[in-house]
């Protein structure tokens, strides 16, 4: 995913937990704020109950390539922040992609048609 769509700083994954809206799947929680860019962004992170920094790297690494087909997809001018849970390290990337899809949907994020 190019850095142009990347959440990176602290303050920007606080805003975006403290006043987003939050949508759960089995393998991650999408929180989704409105910003005043008219790009979306993407912060993806991962807890130390994933387990080591090779498990929890991987997990960042999946999530973000799962989303990156979609991005062309979402409506602008939103900030997602995306939390893998342990279950996405051994889900099957269909599965992984479908749960993408799905969640975007669900928020309203991805333009129709």
């Amino acid at each position: 995913m190019e850095r142009r769509y990347r959440l990176t700083g602290p303050a920007d994954f606080q805003r975006v937990r403290r006043t987003g809206t939050s949508y759960s799947h089995p393998l991650f929680v999408a929180v989704v704020c409105a910003s005043d860019l008219p790009a979306v962004r993407i912060g993806v992170s991962a807890s130390r109950t994933l387990g080591s920094a090779v498990r929890r790297n991987r997990a960042k690494r999946r999530l973000r390539e799962a989303f990156r087909p979609f991005m062309a997809e979402v409506r602008g001018g939103w900030d997602l922040v995306v939390i893998a849970r342990p279950a996405l390290l051994d889900a099957e990337w269909p599965d992984v992609q479908a749960a993408v899809r799905s969640v975007l949907k669900r928020s309203g994020l991805q333009r129709s048609g």
